[in-house]
């Protein structure tokens, strides 16, 4: 009795919160102290009870470690993510930092519903993760991309920076930033992109937004995407077919060993390769390289 006591207490401490971003809502059940760590998501708040159909749902709970079989292992200066499965097939992810566990996201096999299990001091990491991970797996078969990116606005569209960590993403964004008139920052580390046809793709700002602190829920057509990498000189040209297509790849994030992710990130990624302009910059970093890209981009 003592115990089920004890259980109706927890409930009863437990609050769902509803979010959207990029038009895909999303619930999270947890207590107080979790969601006064979700500062960052505040700006996406839709409150206790909105309508319409969640893309995923999850509960957040304090526990111990998951037994699972490895699959895939990803690390990212010193943050680790985990891939795998449970003996009764369900997915799990395993979140680290500096080879410290932060948490466990245990999930169904449509990535609707899941729940994630911290362990550690690394609390806001899991969740963030956690809801990354859902958001990008749940989506995917419905013209989003989660995309690790820079983007800037300017004059009602906007334009994304894409490259290899250390490129100059965000570089690139400051000089538009400080050179470029009536440019404002969307997002600096993960914007969502969606395809509604090949006349609408519009890019959102996200509650995720890497080391730079930039959560705004705003939207805008997406006027062109850009493929940075360093040089010498600033010289940039047009890229069309299968190399408009190899540019996105590697900035979508995605389970692509899952066949159902897969084909919803190649539909994704070939529409936005027929419909969106896509630029390689070579470039330095100095103001020439963000006037050679402007004018290039919306001409």
């Amino acid at each position: 009795m003592v115990f089920c006591s004890l259980n109706r207490t927890f409930a009863l401490m437990l609050k769902t919160k509803y979010y959207k971003v990029a038009e895909h809502l999303f619930g999270v059940t947890a207590e107080a102290d979790d969601f006064e760590l979700m500062k960052n998501y505040e700006p996406f708040l839709c409150g206790d009870a909105p309508a319409g159909e969640t893309a995923f749902a999850i509960t957040i709970e304090d526990g111990e470690g998951v037994d699972y079989t490895e699959e895939l292992r990803q690390d990212d200066e010193g943050q680790e993510i985990i891939c795998g499965k449970t003996a009764d097939g369900r997915s799990v992810f395993e979140f680290s930092w500096l080879h410290q566990t932060a948490g466990f996201l245990v999930c169904s096999n449509d990535y609707r519903g899941g729940t994630l299990i911290v362990k550690g001091q690394y609390r806001k990491l899991a969740i963030d993760n956690t809801l990354m991970v859902l958001y990008a797996l749940a989506t995917a078969a419905h013209g989003t991309a989660l995309f690790h990116a820079a983007v800037v606005s300017h004059e009602d569209k906007a334009y994304m920076f894409l490259g290899k960590s250390g490129t100059g993403k965000s570089t690139h964004a400051r000089l538009w930033l400080k050179y470029i008139n009536g440019t404002a920052l969307v997002n600096d580390d993960n914007p969502v992109v969606r395809v509604f046809d090949k006349e609408h793709v519009t890019v959102y700002g996200s509650p995720w937004s890497g080391k730079t602190p930039c959560y705004r829920n705003v939207s805008y057509p997406l006027g062109g995407i850009v493929l940075l990498s360093q040089a010498p000189y600033n010289k940039i040209r047009r890229l069309k077919g299968i190399e408009a297509y190899a540019a996105l790849v590697p900035s979508i994030s995605g389970k692509r060993w899952d066949s159902r992710i897969a084909d919803g990130l190649h539909q994704t990624e070939n529409a936005l390769a027929q419909s969106v302009r896509i630029w390689h910059l070579e470039c330095l970093p100095d103001e020439e390289a963000a006037k050679v890209c402007q004018e290039s981009v919306e001409r």
